[in-house]
Formats: C-alpha cells, sequence, structure tokens
C-alpha cells in the first residue's frame, strides 16, 4: 500500500535526514518506526503525508507511493483525498470547536451524509469518554481526552492509512495503554497505521512488524517479536542491561561504536 523506496530528504543546504531510507507497509496491521529523537522519524512522517515542506524540508532523491500512486511532494490535500490520514505530534485539535465539530471537522471530505453518520456513532463507541464530553470545547479536555479526539477526528476522513506521530507523548501510563489498545482495535477494524514512536515497549506490544531509524537510516527491521529480543533494541530502547554495558562510570557504547558504524544486525539490516 505504501512503498518509500531509497528516500533522501534535506532542510536547505544542510546534510540529509534520511538517507536512502526504504520502507513498505502493507494493506493490513500496524507498523512500528522506532528511533531516539533525532533519528529521522518525524521526518519520514512529513514526506509522506505531504507536510515536509512546511518546514523547509525536501526530498532530494527516492520516491514515495501510495497504492500505486506516486506522491513524493504530493501537499496535504491530495494524500488525505487518497487516503492517507495523519494523527500529527502535539494533537493539534481545534481547542475552540467542541467535540462534534471537531469530528465533523474531520470528515470535510466524506460526501455521503450516511457514512459521516455511522463514523461518528462508530468513535462514539471506541471512544466513550468523547461521547460523553461531545459539547465541551477541544480545548477543555485532558491530554488523554485530546489524543483520543485527535485519532476519531483523523478517523473520520475513512483512511485507507493511518498514520500516528508519537500518540502516547505527554500521557500518563494509563492512557499510553489505552492508546495502544485502541490501536490495535483499529487495525483489527481493517485500518492499517504506521506507528511513529519513541516509547518502544508501547510500540512494539501494539505492532506486527517495526523498524528502527538511527541518523537517518533503516539499521533493524523485522517482526516485533523478534526485535523485542534484540540485544541492541533492548539496550537502546527498552532499558536493559544498561548498568551491565556502562561499566565503571562511562556511558554505554552505541552498537557498532567501534567500527564507526550504526547498530545492526544482518537478518534485519536495512
Amino acid at each position: 500500500m505504501l512503498e518509500i523506496d531509497g528516500l533522501v530528504v534535506r532542510y536547505g543546504a544542510r546534510a540529509p535526514v534520511l538517507r536512502a531510507v526504504s520502507l513498505d507497509v502493507g494493506g493490513s496491521g500496524v507498523v512500528a518506526l522506532l528511533g531516539s529523537n533525532g533519528a529521522g522519524k518525524t521526518t519520514l512522517m512529513r514526506a509522506v503525508s505531504g507536510t515536509l515542506g512546511l518546514y523547509g524540508g525536501g526530498v532530494t532523491e527516492g520516491s514515495v507511493r501510495f497504492r500505486g500512486e506516486r506522491i513524493t511532494g504530493a501537499d496535504t490535500a491530495r494524500t488525505v483525498v487518497r487516503g492517507l490520514v495523519q494523527v500529527p505530534e502535539g494533537r493539534h485539535i481545534f481547542a475552540g470547536l467542541t467535540v462534534e465539530e471537531n469530528l465533523n471537522a474531520g470528515a470535510l471530505t466524506v460526501r455521503s451524509s450516511a457514512v459521516r453518520e455511522r463514523t461518528r456513532r462508530r468513535m462514539y463507541e471506541l471512544f466513550p469518554r468523547l461521547a460523553e464530553r461531545r459539547r465541551a470545547r477541544g480545548g477543555t479536555l485532558s491530554g488523554g481526552e485530546q489524543q483520543m479526539l485527535a485519532i476519531a477526528r483523523a478517523l473520520m476522513a475513512q483512511p485507507r492509512l493511518l498514520l500516528l506521530d508519537e500518540p502516547s507523548l505527554g500521557l500518563a501510563p494509563r492512557l499510553v495503554h489505552l492508546v495502544g489498545e485502541t490501536i490495535r482495535e483499529i487495525s483489527r477494524e481493517g485500518v492499517p497505521v504506521l506507528l511513529v514512536e519513541q516509547n518502544a515497549a508501547m510500540a512494539l506490544s501494539v505492532a506486527d512488524s517495526a523498524c528502527v531509524l538511527d541518523l537517518g537510516r533503516v539499521v533493524l527491521r523485522g517482526p516485533t517479536d523478534e526485535l523485542a529480543q534484540s540485544d541492541d533494541v533492548r539496550r537502546l530502547y527498552l532499558g536493559a542491561d544498561a548498568d551491565a554495558d556502562q561499566g565503571a562510570g562511562g556511558s554505554a557504547p552505541r552498537p557498532g561504536a567501534e567500527t564507526g558504524k550504526a547498530p545492526t544486525l544482518t537478518r534485519w539490516s536495512g
């Protein structure tokens, strides 16, 4: 469904932020994109969703294709109409509109009033708290409620692929678990998800497969149950054996640091 091939992205004249990134997302399931701050996760989402130009970035090599159509450099309106819908980092709901008005805004590209109404009812089933607060303005919701609203608003557009950028950011552990359960439910209902998430434990628990970005390159990829057992992933993103790796007073070396290479495992390398 989504095919990213050899993507190179720069901001102005600076060094590339993404370096020959290739990634495929099929027609079902959840694919997680992991990596530390600055790895290039959000830049990749911008390149896919059509918002890269708003931040002064551009694709200099490679391509993005969605449902067989090349969308490299396409604007957001075009990608949304095609069914590629993003929930950006930071939620970005309409604070001055009610919950219901926010949902209606998400369905502007849906022509059928019956489909809009049916989808809105389903959103209230999926997020009962939003049903309770449907008349409340978005700015009065809690952080968790705002994240629910942001996801529900995106689903109102009837996406064929949902892009989620850091949905657990700033949420309490209980709400992180709820977001994870929601992502699984969305996937079960037939909407594939590309999940960008710094909370690796949550991402690996909900995704079917994952890629790890480091310094703008895909360095690991594979089924999540295998990646979760990777020493590199456990040390870098799950906090396993950190003390043993650090030694006496030192910081843990990055895998491959002694050779100057990014962390990689041959069977998952990009």
